[in-house]
């Protein structure tokens, strides 16, 4: 049974302004309470274990709130002989505190805070300011983590001449942090300037030995469908449903969207009253232009309408699945196609479907034929012996 000694010389650490220091810390930090006594607690035992070796597991620290007083305390074993004065005391020191010790008790000694040499003040310091680094790293990756695949709005706060990657502030008081938008984010032809207040889509929030991680585009395809999200009611309560997207940031963008529900036009929703909806978005992406379509289940019409604004005679899927033919007016030709093949290229990226377009001038080509399996070859039995072995074999048989 553990015996507390008696000691008149007050060891107690400054109980209140402990206290006082630890809430203001949880306050201007916003550091979940209990955390910095934790974290302080610890501070002190690695204190003391700096100085002090082979005291172990021993060491505890006692903090009351109620009381508002903080005491050290050092476990130590009654022996007869010490072999380790980190762990054990003689019986005739023991008695000198307590009169009443016996060989095998275990008392426990208050430690002062004066017996905390310069070097272990200074392994506190570094445990306390390491604790409050790594809750503010964690409240951030916290806040930032469940904001993945969102709009956030940032601030310009430098631009790197040499490498023209622009550094963001996200979010305000404790739980902000800054992000980098690379030039391979950038949308060609935006231009930044510090001040600024930026839309941008958090792509992915990652761990990392600095802090958290942010990263975030002004390309991503993502950024579109929150930006309509935003601005259109039914797309954010489900009504109408954003399928799939292709995107050539700064030039084109397709969006295909689809409603369940036959009495909501899924098109007109998204471009809004005289436009306002879609309008909002366009000045937003600085005048990127935007094609709604409309999403079918039938591969043919979904292509077709992918295509525009180019007009469409007919679609004939290929028999692989994955790609089909689609022939178009000789006059409509480059328009499908598009200035250096984007429309076309958006189209494929939109539908999944590789798209061969034909002017109706094109003399008609041939369907090819699915391509049938090679049948597998039946394997000869095996006699376990050599060919001329087994010949030989038929002929003595015959």
């Amino acid at each position: 049974m553990a015996r507390k000694v008696k000691n008149t010389n007050n060891p107690e650490l400054d109980g209140p302004a402990f206290f006082a220091a630890i809430t203001q810390i949880e306050q201007e930090k916003g550091i979940k309470p209990g955390y910095m006594m934790e974290k302080i607690t610890q501070a002190l035992v690695s204190a003391y274990r700096k100085d002090h070796e082979g005291v172990g597991d021993n060491l505890t620290v006692e903090a009351n709130p109620d009381t508002s007083t903080v005491r050290m305390f050092l476990k130590k074993d009654v022996v007869e002989q010490v072999d380790n004065p980190g762990t054990e005391i003689s019986l005739d020191e023991a008695r000198n505190s307590l009169p009443h010790a016996q060989l095998g008790d275990v008392i426990r000694i208050e430690i002062k805070p004066k017996s905390l040499g310069r070097i272990a003040a200074q392994t506190a310091r570094q445990v306390i300011i390491q604790g409050i680094r790594e809750a503010e790293q964690g409240m951030i990756y916290d806040e930032f983590s469940s904001k993945e695949r969102e709009i956030l709005t940032g601030t310009v706060t430098r631009i790197d001449p040499r490498t023209g990657s622009v550094a963001l502030r996200l979010g305000s008081g404790p739980e902000s942090t800054d992000a980098y938008l690379g030039t391979n984010e950038q949308v060609k032809g935006e231009v930044y300037r510090e001040g600024q207040r930026l839309k941008v889509y958090v792509v992915e929030v990652r761990r990392a030995t600095k802090g958290p991680q942010v990263l975030i585009s002004r390309t991503h395809p993502g950024l579109v469908k929150r930006l309509f999200e935003l601005e259109v009611p039914e797309i954010y309560d489900g009504t109408v449903e954003v399928k799939s997207i292709a995107r050539e940031a700064g030039s084109r963008t397709k969006l295909a969207v689809w409603s369940a529900d036959p009495n909501v036009d899924a098109i007109g929703a998204c471009v809004g009253p005289r436009h306002q909806r879609i309008d909002n978005v366009l000045s937003e992406l600085k005048n990127e232009k935007v094609d709604i379509i409309q999403y079918s289940e039938d591969p043919a019409e979904y292509i077709a309408a992918a295509l525009s604004p180019a007009d469409v005679l007919s679609v004939t899927p290929l028999p692989d699945g994955k790609s089909c033919r689609v022939v178009v007016p000789d006059d409509q030709l480059s328009l499908a196609i598009g200035k250096e093949g984007q429309n076309a290229r958006l189209a494929a990226k939109l539908t999944s479907f590789k798209i061969d377009i034909k002017p109706a001038s094109a003399p008609p080509e041939p369907i090819p034929e699915p391509e049938e399996p090679e049948p597998e070859l039946e394997a000869e039995p095996e006699t376990g012996m050599e060919p001329e072995e087994n010949e030989e074999a038929l002929s003595t048989e015959e």
